[in-house]
């Protein structure tokens, strides 16, 4: 099943885990979106420098740290996705409970491992 998933923190480099997860949602033949600080582009998805208002985003995925993740509440709970994936070292208590405010469920848990247990 497609889960158009959007990557935030997005980066050009390749030893990156959000650059390798734009890599295997890809591989796994998922709709993927991108926005990070530098354009480019990953595997043939753009990376977007701007806030864009994606339509039917299933899955958000944080490569962001709790500090840098707050200026994004607003624009992430506005795209109404199914669920927020926060990968290790994102994890965010404060945000947990916004997105459980607006009826979004979240993880805890690494896309990377999710993908190659055939559990995203």
């Amino acid at each position: 099943m497609n889960k158009k998933t959007l990557v935030i923190g997005a980066s050009l480099n390749p030893s990156r885990y959000s650059n390798v997860a734009i890599k295997r949602l890809v591989g796994a033949n998922q709709e993927t979106v991108a926005f990070g600080l530098k354009d480019g582009s990953v595997s043939g998805v753009s990376i977007d420098t701007e806030l864009v208002q994606y339509k039917d985003i299933d899955t958000v995925t944080l490569y962001l740290n709790p500090k840098r993740q707050a200026q994004y509440y607003d624009y992430i709970v506005g795209l109404n996705p199914k669920r927020v994936v926060f990968n290790p070292g994102t994890e965010n208590a404060e945000f947990y409970a916004l997105l459980k405010e607006h009826g979004i469920d979240y993880e805890v848990a690494c896309t990377l491992v999710l993908l190659s247990t055939n559990q995203y």
